[in-house]
């Protein structure tokens, strides 16, 4: 960092991250953005974003520990001996790509996790007709999907998700979301999500639990592979980090008082924002 001005860009862009994270998802759009304007690699930037943002992830975990519990972990090992293989597999990969290769594809990426965020609406009401019991609506969407936040009051509780057919269709298929998010994971949840759905799981809860774990171990093993590769900015990933655990734990307490809708609002404009501008820079 250059200057006062640059870490006040990154903290204030860290915070608002945390903040959308904790309500709607999507923090990326605003942190990785930031990082390349003040200067930093595209690589890095990429690895310093991931860094930022990963223990708000692995605390989500944290809170759905006794959701993972119940789960058949026939189910879950493969799935995450998958994420782990991609999440290596996305991260050797970035680091394997040439600085100008990766800048000429952010747009790309951009618009491919701004379409996510844009369908996320659809993909979660097909989840709800999946997992509401018949004469419900279904839970309230995963934060990943935009479209509000899991309410663990109302939401139905049922403990006898069933097994995923074709277990190892399903686990080549995370095998290849694993691989994006190590590479670039913007609104890989919402894929994970639709994932589960199609494997025939219903209870919501347990689709939360699995999504973020997954997500956790995907970004957790590309994590490390940054580190021993020294491509993190650590003062711009601590900056960053302290104000993505400011920006988490406030929006923690307004995540029941904004509405969803304007954020997601929000983020969709912001990555279509994003991704003009990388467009138009490239």
């Amino acid at each position: 960092m250059h200057s006062l001005r640059e870490a006040g860009l990154l903290f204030l862009a860290a915070v608002a991250g945390g903040i959308i994270n904790s309500v709607a998802g999507g923090g990326g759009f605003i942190c990785f953005p930031a990082l390349l304007f003040t200067g930093v690699p595209p690589i890095s930037a990429n690895a310093t974003n991931t860094i930022a943002l990963w223990p708000g992830t692995a605390a989500s975990v944290v809170a759905y520990r006794k959701e993972l519990r119940q789960q058949d972990r026939r189910t879950i090992v493969p799935l995450a001996i998958s994420s782990i293989i991609g999440g290596l597999a996305g991260a050797l990969l970035l680091l394997l790509t040439p600085q100008q290769t990766f800048l000429r594809m952010v747009p790309w990426l951009m618009l491919v996790a701004t379409l996510l965020f844009v369908f996320g609406g659809k993909i979660t009401e097909l989840i709800r007709k999946r997992t509401g019991p018949p004469g419900h609506s279904g839970a309230n969407a995963d934060p990943d999907l935009l479209d509000g936040t899991v309410d663990l009051q109302s939401a139905p509780r049922a403990h006898d998700d069933r097994r995923p057919r074709t277990p190892l269709a399903i686990a080549f298929i995370q095998l290849a979301v694993s691989v994006y998010i190590g590479y670039f994971g913007a609104g890989a949840g919402i894929v994970i999500l639709a994932l589960l759905a199609v494997m025939g799981m219903q209870n919501i809860h347990s689709m939360n639990g699995i999504k973020t774990l997954l997500a956790c171990s995907a970004n957790g093993i590309a994590l490390i592979t940054f580190i021993v590769a020294h491509t993190i900015y650590w003062p711009q990933a601590i900056l960053m980090l302290c104000g993505a655990i400011l920006g988490g734990y406030g929006g923690a307490w307004y995540a029941q008082r904004l509405r969803p809708a304007v954020v997601r609002g929000f983020v969709i404009a912001t990555g279509c924002l994003m991704t003009t501008y990388f467009f138009w820079r490239t």
